[in-house]
């Protein structure tokens, strides 16, 4: 479930880390001071604010090289949203391990930013939490962006396999020889044809095996 935040009650958050802020606060409106790459940001504060939900491929850090199409989502995100006001809507999981905060980000017309990385094809999905708000919203722009071929989906496929493994349960597919694939339960596995169909389901790629 998503709480709305005001900006008072989020600057506490940050601050205190409160376990639960008022359940009937108002949107936390934030302004965007550096795009960091394709779903990560820095607002009001200081604070690294990372897209929930999506994923988008990595720019280059230091020696180690960027992914295709890294660069192209890093600048559609900063058209988007830099120097903007921006409201943030964060889960009960208002972190990840690396400290920085989780959210579905807006612009001051409604606009989904994280909707509109997917839709473009900057980004897939990501399901790390069983009731991700705005899936579904989210697999029908996923799903239109791989017919369409849009941003990384008109790439060719990289050492395709003969098929794939999913995990229902972590919501990850892996190649068929990959141990953390083949580590699914019977109950949790689940076979593509290919990488296609896996993303269409709204798996995400495994990091170890790339599939």
């Amino acid at each position: 479930m998503l709480m709305r935040f005001t900006l008072t009650l989020i600057l506490a958050l940050l601050a205190c880390e409160l376990a639960s802020p008022a359940a009937d606060a108002d949107s936390l409106s934030v302004k965007v001071h550096w795009v960091d790459d394709g779903d990560t940001i820095v607002v009001t504060g200081g604070e690294r604010v990372r897209y929930l939900g999506i994923n988008t491929p990595e720019v280059a850090h230091k020696d180690k090289p960027g992914e295709p199409f890294g660069e192209e989502a890093k600048a559609f995100n900063k058209k988007l949203v830099q120097g903007r006001w921006i409201s943030l809507e964060l889960a009960e999981q208002k972190r990840d391990h690396y400290g920085r905060l989780l959210a579905f980000v807006f612009l001051e017309d409604g606009t989904s930013v994280n909707g509109e990385l997917v839709r473009q094809g900057y980004a897939h999905l990501v399901r790390r939490q069983p009731k991700l708000p705005y899936w579904k919203r989210l697999l029908e722009l996923q799903r239109q962006a791989l017919k369409e071929k849009k941003g990384m989906w008109s790439l060719p496929v990289v050492k395709p396999e003969t098929f794939y493994i999913g995990n229902k349960r972590s919501w990850i597919f892996h190649r068929p020889h990959c141990q953390f694939g083949r580590k699914a339960t019977a109950g949790n596995r689940v076979r593509f044809r290919d990488r296609y169909e896996a993303f269409y389901h709204g798996f995400s790629p495994g990091r170890r095996c790339k599939p």
